[in-house]
């Protein structure tokens, strides 16, 4: 049973987070939520088994980790991450009796998020107008693939990097468009819809008024990659794809070594007489192609190619000693477990081991964490995520005051 006495006083303490999201952009924002101290209720509809990530192979159980579920207690890895720290209660919105509950939540809540397709939530009356009539100082923010104002059009993660123009500046001159690996299209609304979240109850502290907040998935992402103006550069002969380097700041990017590869980021004058002298070639520091920040801009192929030369010969140790001696910023290039199970990263709680609401801990299976620290307050994710329904008396009983006999009677009509 859920006990709010037991939490640890964080940012968010006495929030309480409607969350209507489904696979990963919502729920992505809502964990975030939950992991800096709100209340998050997910309500998931019982006629669909729940968020259908629930359904993403692969899956723990007691069976072990399949890619297809084999016994009753299989939890996809997807929702051990994003549901951690939320409770669960079903309901139907599609159902008079759903929707009336749902009302009632509103009324108690601060922050309702959904991330259906734009007119969804309206179509089912429970959207912003419902929710607000309802509770003035309610804050509604609604993740979408284009926008609340826009038709609805069908939209995932790779069409948001296909319209973001994320994926033509990876890769080089000739490649075909590359697909980020890390869903990015996904992520970065995520983050700006808290932003705007956080940002909406700030204005309503000042002003005691809720609001509408708008967040488009890839309206987030073009946002990002506006930050680079590569279509000028291109026009002043700086290449928008360029591999593993980037040429404005050359001696910059990724390089080979005989074992692997590292990054190599050195765009001062002094970071590059370090790469120089880690090279055993100081006398490049004089040299008039390499002399001046832009006139390694302007030579960047060479002085790529000299790097290349050196490191490649070389153990990824080596490099990083002979760099690493000269102050030169460098890392070796590490595969996702490594990082992921980074004793710095997992002591300062940016990666987390995961656990299954009722198996305990998944042996050497982590997820991630919340990379933020306070000096005054706890943020981090110290729950399992739940099965489907699971906090359906404490929430419908505890919070809406149904008894048991009502419980069974919503459960039986389908309302929950």
């Amino acid at each position: 049973m859920f006990n709010a006495a037991t939490r640890h006083e964080a940012p968010l303490d006495g929030l309480t987070v409607l969350d209507l999201t489904v696979a990963l952009a919502g729920p992505y924002a809502t964990l975030l939520l939950a992991g800096l101290g709100a209340t998050v209720i997910k309500l998931e509809n019982p006629a669909r088994g729940g968020d259908h990530a629930r359904n993403n192979a692969p899956y723990f159980g007691s069976a072990g980790m399949r890619l297809s579920r084999a016994s009753e207690d299989d939890m996809s890895l997807a929702m051990l991450d994003r549901g951690r720290n939320k409770l669960s209660a079903t309901l139907n919105l599609k159902s008079r009796r759903g929707r009336e509950l749902f009302g009632e939540l509103v009324e108690r809540a601060d922050v309702v998020v959904e991330n259906y397709a734009a007119g969804t939530a309206d179509r089912l009356g429970i959207g912003y107008d419902f929710c607000s009539a309802l509770n003035e100082r309610i804050i509604y923010t609604a993740i979408s693939g284009f926008g609340a104002a826009r038709p609805a059009r069908k939209g995932m993660d790779t069409i948001f990097q296909a319209l973001s123009g994320l994926m033509t500046v990876s890769g080089q001159e000739h490649d075909p468009p590359i697909r980020c690996g890390v869903p990015f299209g996904d992520m970065a609304g995520p983050l700006f819809a808290v932003i705007g979240t956080l940002a909406a109850l700030h204005h309503r502290e000042r002003t005691g008024r809720g609001q509408f907040v708008d967040v488009s998935l890839v309206g987030a992402l073009t946002s990002m990659v506006a930050t680079e103006p590569f279509d000028k550069l291109e026009a002043l002969g700086v290449p928008t794809r360029t591999g593993n380097t980037l040429p404005r700041l050359a001696p910059f990017g990724i390089f080979p070594t005989a074992d692997g590869d590292v990054a190599i980021c050195a765009p001062s004058d002094e970071f590059s007489r370090g790469v120089f002298v880690a090279m055993e070639q100081p006398e490049l520091a004089a040299d008039p192609r390499f002399a001046t920040r832009d006139a390694r801009v302007t030579n960047w192929v060479e002085l790529h190619a000299l790097i290349n030369r050196w490191s490649g010969s070389r153990t990824t140790r080596a490099v990083l000693a002979a760099l690493e001696a000269q102050s030169v910023p460098t890392a070796p290039v590490r595969t996702p477990g490594d990082a992921v199970r980074d004793p710095d990263r997992i002591a300062q709680r940016d990666t987390t081991p995961l656990s299954h609401p009722t198996l305990g801990p998944v042996d050497n299976l982590y997820g991630s964490g919340v990379p933020i620290r306070f000096s005054e307050a706890h943020a981090g994710y110290d729950r399992p995520a739940p099965r489907l329904g699971e906090h359906n008396e404490f929430i419908y009983g505890g919070m809406l005051g149904r008894t048991a006999a009502d419980l069974r009677g919503l459960t039986d009509e389908g309302a929950i």
